[in-house]
């Protein structure tokens, strides 16, 4: 019922009555205290009078403390000690009075005033205390005292959330970030709002578990605050997401949070107007890329998805999210069924995700690795051009950058295939980009499983980085690429800054609060991997009209020449010197 539901007007009249009914009692308690329960009736004479006098400071001291703006609830220690303040004030403000007016008073029993002062602490006290002491020990979760990050409409919502009960977790304190500066000292929900300077003095005081985040923050930014919160022993931290429409719901900030880019120069529209109507192939579409830029094309009105991928499983799940796509099971190494395919589906967008992507798998299965990702390419590739489709994308690495590896040097034929091939009326392009947090075989859910299960967190350098950016993000950023291309480029992804993986598994640590608890061990480099990954062979890139977007220089190489010299590779039993040949700075030992 709307009646019963608290508001802060509610809350502070209910105070009120209650201090005015408890100091009443607490006042006629001292004095039957004093006389020994036998109250001669001319000391009663001035009763009321200074019953009044006392209960109006005691009222206004105790809005001074800002006693009445607390949600009872959340009582904390510090509340209590405004309230010993308040009375404080207000019984050495009725002395004076007592003083300055003492015949008027008369006769009145001074100790009465002594007896009443801690009658009223005890009772005031104990009757805001009541509600934390039956939460903390008879309700099934305890309350955390919790701090808000952002003062903002989110902010509002989570105290309100907190209200009615629909969250373990009471906010007793509001961090102005940023932008937040002129909510300096206010009061959201009757919840205090303090300087960012405060923070760790705040965490102390308020002696806060947990933090709340209620506003997107750049990601250096959001780092910095995540990193002063451990350093101030909050280890677990929530952020507020949109669950869809207006909806919010509380989610634990995760380690993608952390590290995800954001690029501020996603283009949607021009992404919908090169997808709208349009049919679609996805290749690898069962795959953490494939799979995501099938939701996109599919999100971006594809007039048909037809979405590839060898795993049945795979496929299937991606298919139970797209229920109108046309599944096809096949592996794009078989040269026949990839022709077969196009040539029924004629598409007008190919998008070649598919490909072996583990680096130390395709180092112990070299031939698989350049079976599928070679041959696989070049299929696809020959066969969009034969059928005329409008555009292919091929989905590259920053591992095919100077390869120390299979896996990145048959990624980097595939480039030159995809630059040099005769393209008729096809415009073919490949899009070069870095990890994709949370994708399979990511370090990231590594290291989640090995910290959940007590560690060690194996790292296999202390020096070694990898660039990184959230899977939706990079799968917009090809599809914008491919909406900008003319043919023949190598599109290059801002990948921001490389991030140290040893930090990044001393981060995941601390936010599963097992600092000291889980240790990291060091492997060693595995074959073919590098201590960090390269986006551009050298610094004659070319802008774009975005500045997430950036253009390779081409890599001239015969078509014929490159054709014979793959052929040599898909024949030979020395697959490292025939990659070599094709990809000259690739290198391994």
């Amino acid at each position: 019922m709307r009646l019963f539901r608290p508001t802060a007007f509610k809350r502070i009249l209910f105070f009120v009555t209650m201090d005015l009914l408890l100091s009443l009692f607490s006042f006629y308690s001292a004095y039957l205290l004093r006389f020994n329960f036998h109250i001669e009736q001319k000391f009663l004479a001035h009763f009321w009078l200074a019953y009044g006098i006392l209960v109006l400071f005691k009222i206004a001291a105790m809005f001074a403390f800002k006693s009445y703006f607390i949600i009872w609830r959340f009582f904390s220690f510090g509340d209590a000690a405004n309230i010993v303040k308040a009375h404080i004030v207000a019984y050495a403000a009725f002395i004076l009075v007592y003083m300055a007016f003492s015949t008027y008073f008369q006769p009145f029993p001074r100790s009465v005033i002594v007896i009443d002062f801690f009658l009223s602490l005890i009772l005031i006290g104990s009757i805001r205390v009541s509600k934390r002491f039956w939460n903390e020990n008879f309700q099934p979760h305890a309350l955390k005292p919790t701090l808000l990050l952002g003062a903002n409409s989110k902010t509002a919502t989570v105290i309100q959330s907190a209200l009615k009960h629909e969250i373990d977790y009471y906010p007793v304190a509001i961090m102005a970030l940023e932008e937040d500066y002129n909510t300096k000292d206010a009061y959201i929900n009757n919840v205090k709002v303090y300087d960012p300077e405060m923070l760790e003095e705040v965490v102390r005081r308020k002696q806060i578990v947990s933090a709340i985040l209620a506003k997107q923050l750049p990601q250096k930014a959001l780092r910095r605050l995540v990193e002063r919160l451990n350093e101030a022993g909050v280890r677990e931290i929530k952020q507020v997401k949109l669950l869809g429409g207006e909806h919010e719901k509380l989610e634990d900030l995760s380690i993608e949070d952390l590290l995800a880019r954001h690029p501020q120069d996603l283009d949607s529209a021009l992404i919908a107007s090169s997808i709208k109507g349009r049919s679609v192939l996805i290749t690898g579409a069962g795959g953490s890329i494939g799979s995501e830029i099938a939701r996109q094309c599919y999100r971006f009105g594809a007039s048909r998805l037809v979405l590839v991928d060898h795993s049945e499983y795979h496929l299937y799940r991606i298919g139970e999210e797209i229920p109108d796509a046309d599944l096809r099971l096949l592996d794009v190494s078989d040269r026949p069924a990839v022709r077969k395919l196009f040539a029924e589906i004629k598409p007008q967008i190919v998008i070649h995700a598919a490909a072996y992507k583990h680096v130390p798998l395709c180092e112990h299965n070299p031939n698989a690795a350049v079976h599928n990702n070679v041959a696989g390419t070049m299929h696809v590739i020959d066969s969009a051009i034969e059928v005329e489709s409008e555009k292919l994308v091929i989905i590259s690495t920053d591992k095919a950058v100077r390869p120390t590896n299979i896996m990145g040097a048959t990624k980097r034929v595939t480039e030159l295939y995809a630059q040099n091939v005769p393209s008729r009326k096809t415009e073919i392009v490949a899009v070069r980009f870095g990890n994709v947090l949370g994708s399979s075989g990511s370090v990231i859910p590594k290291f989640k499983h090995q910290i959940e299960h007590g560690g060690p967190v194996t790292v296999t350098h202390p020096e070694i980085t990898r660039y990184f950016m959230l899977i939706p993000e990079a799968c917009q950023l090809v599809l914008q690429a491919a909406a900008i291309a003319k043919g023949g480029e190598l599109f290059i992804l801002d990948m921001g800054e490389p991030v140290n993986i040893t930090e990044l598994a001393k981060q995941m640590i601390r936010l599963y609060g097992k600092e000291g608890e889980v240790e990291i061990v060091y492997t060693g480099l595995r074959p073919g991997e590098k201590l960090y990954e390269e986006l551009l062979i050298d610094e004659s890139e070319q802008k774009t009209q975005y500045r997430s977007i950036m253009i390779a220089r081409p890599t001239q190489y015969n078509i014929e020449t490159l054709r014979k010299d793959i052929e040599v590779l898909f024949n030979t039993d020395d697959i490292y010197a025939a990659l070599q040949k094709i990809v000259p700075e690739f290198s391994y030992s």
